[in-house]
Formats: structure tokens, C-alpha cells, sequence
């Protein structure tokens, strides 16, 4: 049932992943057009400029959550390679729940009246010229937190069922795969 759960929760990263990869994609056509402007032509737009920046800062920001879908973050943890699925799955737990999941609280605590402020004054330009929808950028806090708290909560139900798992499917899968 924690699994069905998790698989659920899941398919909100997907799919906002399988959205957001095309920003890679956008983002380098852009800043190849934004070189040919400059360097051929020598004319240059700020706001082009800057739209690359708000797909860079799009795609990590909303693209984390499908990074831990795909374990893909960085592991530092020199213990970790050495444990069976079960070790694995308690380490990953308490560290969703003594470090993921608060750092997201408060920094989605913290972050809100900023962007509160922003949409109430539709904040604009970060420079002359640029796109005017700082707003945009800065609801990108929250949005990362939501969706990396979904995926952590996802990873934690998952975590759980394989700690509430039978001795017996511990010594079975040893890979130690989250998806």
C-alpha cells in the first residue's frame, strides 16, 4: 500500500520532469542565438539574455523532485554502499525525515512573504530590459520545495515498506534502487 502510494506521488515528478527537460534544450538554442546576435551581428537583448536565465534557474529549481525520483543527487555518505537494502532504507529515511523534509519547511516558510511581496506588486524586470516577471522567478522557491517534499515523501513511504519488508527480501535485492 506504501509503495502504491509512493508510485502515485511519483508521477508528479515525472511528469513535471519529462516537462522541464525540454528547457535544456531551449535554453541552449537561445544562448547559441543570444552569441550569434552579439558576436555576428553585434547587437544584443537583455531580455533574451535573461530568458535563459530564468530556464536555467526553471530547470533545477522544478527538476530536483525528479532527480531524487532518479537518484541522481549527489551521495556523500561513505557508509552508505556498504549497507543491505534494509540499512539503506533506514539512512535514507531518517535523513528525509531529520534533513529533507525541515530544511523544505523552513526554507518554504522563509521564502513565502518574498514571494508573496512579488506577486503583490507583480514585480518586475531583474535589469532595464529584462523580462518583467521577477515574480516568476522567486515563485520558483516554493515550487521547488513542494515538489522535492512530494518526492521526499515519496522516497520515505518507500523507505518504510522496505524496513516493514521481510527479512528474507533484504538479502534478495541488493541494488538499492529508489524508482
Amino acid at each position: 500500500m506504501l509503495a502504491r502510494l509512493a508510485d502515485r506521488l511519483d508521477l508528479v515528478n515525472r511528469s513535471v520532469g519529462a516537462l522541464v527537460r525540454w528547457l535544456a534544450l531551449f535554453m541552449v538554442l537561445l544562448q547559441f542565438g543570444v552569441v550569434v546576435l552579439r558576436y555576428v551581428y553585434g547587437i544584443s537583448f537583455i531580455f533574451l539574455n535573461e530568458g535563459v536565465l530564468y530556464m536555467h534557474a526553471a530547470l533545477f529549481m522544478l527538476g530536483a523532485g525528479y532527480t531524487l525520483l532518479v537518484d541522481g543527487h549527489v551521495r556523500v555518505d561513505i557508509f552508505y554502499a556498504k549497507f543491505a537494502t534494509r540499512g539503506r532504507a533506514v539512512i535514507d529515511a531518517l535523513g528525509a525525515v531529520i534533513f529533507l523534509l525541515p530544511s523544505l519547511a523552513i526554507l518554504a516558510w522563509w521564502s513565502w512573504p518574498s514571494v508573496r511581496n512579488s506577486w503583490a506588486v507583480m514585480e518586475g524586470a531583474i535589469s532595464v530590459g529584462g523580462i518583467p516577471a521577477s515574480f516568476l522567478l522567486k515563485s520558483l522557491v516554493p515550487a521547488f520545495c513542494v515538489l522535492l517534499a512530494i518526492q521526499g515523501i515519496a522516497c520515505l513511504l518507500r523507505d518504510l515498506s522496505r524496513i516493514a519488508a521481510p527479512q528474507d527480501a533484504d538479502t534478495a535485492s541488493e541494488n538499492g534502487t529508489r524508482a
